[in-house]
Order: C-alpha cells, then sequence, then structure tokens
C-alpha cells in the first residue's frame, strides 16, 4: 500500500509518499506561498534530483493536483499511475476532547474538525482545506485524520482541567490539549524498542525542542501531562512565544502599553521566547554562537531555555513519582549537544550521568547518551511525525470495511 502524507498549512502543503511494504520514503517535498503568482514548488524523488519550479497556485486544490502531476511524472515522478496511491494522511494540529485516535475521513469527522475551528484558528482550517484539496482531485480515495492533540487524550482531569470555574470548561472546553502528540507517541515508541523493554513498564519524559517546543510526562505508555496547553503558547520558553506567564502580565501590559487583544497575542506568539531575550534571534545555533563570543543576553536567553526545560523535567519526575528514561528530540533536542549537556548537569539529584563523549557524537539513529552507570537512561531520538501518520492511516485502512 502507497500513502500520501499532507501537512497543510494556510499557504503551505507538506508531503511525503510511503511506500507501507518497507516504509521507505518514495517522495517528498513542499508547496510554498500558496496564493500567489510565484508560489514555489519543490519536489524530493527518492534516487533523483530535486525538481524546484516557481508558478502560481492560487489555492489548496491546484497545490495537491501539482503534486500529484509530479508523483507521476514521467521523468521526475515515482509511480507510474495515480491510482497507486491507495490512501492519504492528513495532520490536523488540533481534536480536541472528540478524537482521541486518528479517524477515517466521513461527513461527521468533518463537521467535528469545523466545530473545532475556533480552538485552533490558525491551522484546523488549513486543514480542511487540505483535506478538501484531495477529496477534488482523488474523490475515490480514503483519507485519515491524525491530531496532534489525540495522544494526550489519556490526561487524567488534575493534569488537564484549569483552576478557573468549571462552568468555562463545561460551555467552551477550556482546558489543557497538548500539542506535539504525534512526536512524543513516535520517540517514546522508539525508545522502549531500543531499551528493549515493554513501553507500558516506563516513566518517561519526552522532551521536543524545535522553535515549538513541549514536554510530555509519559507514564505506561500514555501522556500523564504534557507543558503545552489550551494552545501551543504554554509551557517551555520557545523560538518566539513566551511559554508560562502569570495571566496578570497580559491585562497589565496591555493598559501600560495600550495594546489590542490582537498585538498582545503576536507579542507572546511571535516576538518572544529567544528572540525577544537574546534581542538577537529565535535560532539555538545563532544563540549558541553568539554566547560563545561572549554575548550576555544570548547567555541569559540559552539560561533561561535550558532551566525551563531542567525544571518540567524534574516537575514529572515527581509527578510520576519516579523516572526512567528522558528523551530529546526534535531539531534542537537531537542536533544541539551544548543544550542536552546544560540540561543534564543540572540534574544530577535525579541520578542523572552524561556521558560527554556519547552525547558529542552526531548521528541520525537513536542513541544513549548517559553513561551505563546512570539511574536515569537519556536517550536521543529522531522524531519522525510523518512516519506515525503514514503507520495511523495504513492501520486504519486495513481494518476499514471498504478496504478489505
Amino acid at each position: 500500500m502507497k500513502v500520501l502524507v499532507i501537512n497543510a498549512g494556510s499557504s503551505s502543503l507538506k508531503y511525503q509518499l510511503y511506500d507501507m511494504t518497507d516504509e521507505s520514503v518514495l517522495a517528498s517535498g513542499r508547496v510554498e506561498r500558496i496564493g500567489m503568482d510565484s508560489s514555489i514548488v519543490t519536489h524530493e524523488p527518492a534516487d533523483k534530483p530535486e525538481v524546484k519550479s516557481v508558478i502560481e497556485i492560487l489555492e489548496h486544490t491546484t497545490a495537491v493536483r501539482r503534486v500529484l502531476d509530479l508523483l507521476t511524472d514521467a521523468k521526475h515522478g515515482v509511480i507510474s499511475r495515480i491510482d497507486e496511491i491507495h490512501a492519504v494522511g492528513h495532520r490536523v494540529v488540533h481534536g480536541g476532547e472528540s478524537f482521541k485516535q486518528s479517524a477515517l475521513v466521513t461527513s461527521d469527522v468533518k463537521g467535528e474538525i469545523r466545530k473545532l475551528f475556533d480552538l485552533a484558528p490558525l491551522h484546523n482550517p488549513a486543514h480542511m482545506m487540505g483535506i478538501l484539496a484531495v477529496e477534488e482531485n482523488l474523490p475515490e480515495v480514503p483519507q485519515v485524520v491524525v491530531f496532534d492533540t489525540a495522544f494526550h487524550q489519556t490526561m487524567p482531569q488534575q493534569s488537564y482541567l484549569y483552576a478557573i470555574p468549571m462552568v468555562l470548561y463545561r460551555r467552551h472546553k477550556v482546558r489543557r490539549y497538548g500539542f506535539h502528540g504525534t512526536s512524543h507517541a513516535y520517540v517514546s515508541a522508539q525508545a522502549a524498542e531500543f531499551l528493549n523493554k515493554p513501553l507500558n513498564t516506563l516513566s518517561m519524559v519526552s522532551c521536543h525542542i524545535g522553535n515549538g517546543a513541549s514536554c510530555t510526562a509519559i507514564k505506561d505508555g500514555k501522556s500523564f501531562d504534557t507543558s503545552m496547553g489550551m494552545t501551543p503558547l504554554e509551557g517551555l520558553m520557545m523560538g518566539t512565544r513566551s511559554g508560562d506567564l502569570d495571566p496578570a502580565v497580559v491585562p497589565y501590559v496591555m493598559n501600560k502599553e495600550d495594546l489590542s487583544v490582537s498585538e498582545v497575542n503576536s507579542m507572546l506568539n511571535k516576538h518572544s521566547g529567544l528572540q525577544a531575550i537574546s534581542g538577537l534571534s529565535s535560532d539555538m545555533r545563532e544563540i549558541t554562537d553568539a554566547m560563545n563570543d561572549g554575548d550576555k543576553n544570548a547567555k541569559l536567553a540559552f539560561d533561561m531555555y535550558t532551566y525551563r526545560i531542567r525544571k518540567y523535567i524534574g516537575a514529572y519526575a515527581a509527578a510520576m513519582n519516579g523516572l526512567d528514561t528522558i528523551i530529546f528530540t526534535a531539531g534542537v533536542g537531537e542536533n544541539s549537544v551544548v543544550l542536552r549537556k546544560a540540561v543534564c548537569e543540572g540534574l544530577t539529584f535525579l541520578g542523572v550521568e552524561l556521558d560527554e563523549e556519547r552525547n558529542s557524537e552526531r548521528s541520525k539513529v537513536t542513541r544513549r547518551i548517559s553513561t551505563d552507570n546512570s539511574r536515569i537512561t537519556v536517550l536521543v531520538v529522531p522524531t519522525n511525525e510523518e512516519l506515525l501518520i503514514a503507520r495511523d492511516t495504513y492501520a486504519i485502512i486495513r481494518e476499514s470495511s471498504d478496504y478489505n
């Protein structure tokens, strides 16, 4: 079975085509600047040269059609006919309380996703455009939606409820949902496999550290708590997001600076975090370089960033009454030697012993970076959210009556 995985944004569309017989990627690519006459299409077929073009793509239906044309192109394609695509899997950011697992796309499912637009106004409408665009181009092909929030639906009430009037939860579903669920689910399973231990016997903290960042407490294979909240703004300090903040700061700053709701929302999401403290960049590589050159603001930003990661790991170790494994994943978590060292050096009270030689290795496979004597095993696990989406899509289609 071949599965096309799509991640649709408001002005972009990323894709990967998988052959599920061996889970190999046949092709990947992206369409950028959708809605403009100078859209950029990048197509990367396996074992063939990259293809890049600039053309007019005004909406998602045309973007999907262009992707299908490239996948079946005589020179640059990887399949002969469109009907070789057996299913399409979509990333959807917010599933609310409606979706505790991935789901086959139906009219009812689309209706539920639309009801959740208010919870993810920047993401879910764009994902719906991707779903509808595939329907237009591949009307007979089944589609599956895989939700960032689904993995966290196992959290107990004590973890996901906010200490505000319950009427706000009952009426408007104001609660912690958490995100990066596909990543946390994937790397925790990979870690258990690497350790050769049953996932349901382990207590882990998974640290997905990229431009967006979150920590998740995973107990017995299930999400027990997570740092992001009702939106991805809560929790860790991030590239441009503030993370945890006293709620009273918002009305105070609005009054002092005469800011609108939209302006303060933009400040907290796009002009805070590493960018704000360093005054330099939201990119950890640039922060690290500047810190090594003696930039005090970069050093402060780095220290604040790593401090919050340590704080969450310690809190989750207490919440789960123990900790077996710490996982670093995503762009920064997988690649920043200095960040992992800074975090682990502050966790010796838990029995963490970092092996600096292992930590300095560059690799694209799961590896241990703690010493053999470390009481807690520390791993670097490359994430692969697209593969998890493909796997869920494959499993659901195989189980559906339409496929059988």
